[in-house]
């Protein structure tokens, strides 16, 4: 009896301590309508463990086509760098995996890779992440902005000399969307991009 107690209050325990995904709303007023308009609708909001919205997110029906990167240590190579991948919203403050507040807000995600130049060694196998822009300055969904070009409105957004990022790689779940556990730290969103499976790193804390 004890002991099948204690299984009940360990599965309820765990269970308690997940994010969580749930449908969220049309894209944000902040947004651009052309951007508006390419974004999935409903949206995605995740919770956190205790139940609270942790964030909104709004990702593109399609990726448009471009041509394959040559670049390496590229999982997406068929993403032009800055296309526009969607849409996030902090209700409260939230961090990047650097530890860099995000503060409550809208942002645009767009595609980058992280500058083969020593200073991102060991951050992760792959070079992808997704940019936070302010809604307010980035307004054409088909704009695909440069890496120089991207950085300057991504520190605007950030306030400091590093963007705010997430990092992403192919997603190799089941259940679009889905949040899962990856080690010891890392809380990943598994979406699609229009047919694009795709993992979101949303809660975490890089090594090193």
């Amino acid at each position: 009896m004890h002991k099948t107690l204690a299984l009940v209050l360990l599965c309820g325990s765990v269970a308690l301590s997940q994010y969580k995904t749930e449908p969220a709303g049309a894209p944000p007023s902040e947004l651009s309508p052309g951007i508006a308009g390419t974004l999935q609708q409903p949206g995605i909001k995740v919770l956190s463990p205790s139940g609270s919205p942790y964030a909104e997110l709004w990702f593109r029906k399609d990726l448009p086509a471009a041509s394959k990167s040559a670049e390496e240590a590229v999982t997406f190579p068929t993403i032009a760098h800055g296309t526009l991948i969607g849409a996030i919203r902090f209700t409260e403050k939230g961090a990047d995996r650097r530890g860099n507040t995000i503060k409550p807000g809208v942002y645009t995600l767009r595609y980058s890779l992280y500058p083969v130049n020593g200073d991102h060694q060991g951050v992760a196998p792959q070079r992808d992440f997704l940019v936070l822009v302010n809604a307010a300055d980035d307004k054409d969904p088909a704009s695909t902005p440069g890496f120089d070009d991207l950085m300057v409105l991504a520190r605007k957004a950030s306030g400091l000399p590093h963007p705010l990022v997430l990092s992403i790689s192919p997603s190799s779940g089941d259940s679009f969307p889905s949040v899962a556990k990856e080690g010891e730290k890392d809380w990943v969103l598994n979406v699609k991009v229009g047919n694009t499976p795709m993992a979101v790193i949303l809660v975490g804390k890089a090594e090193g």
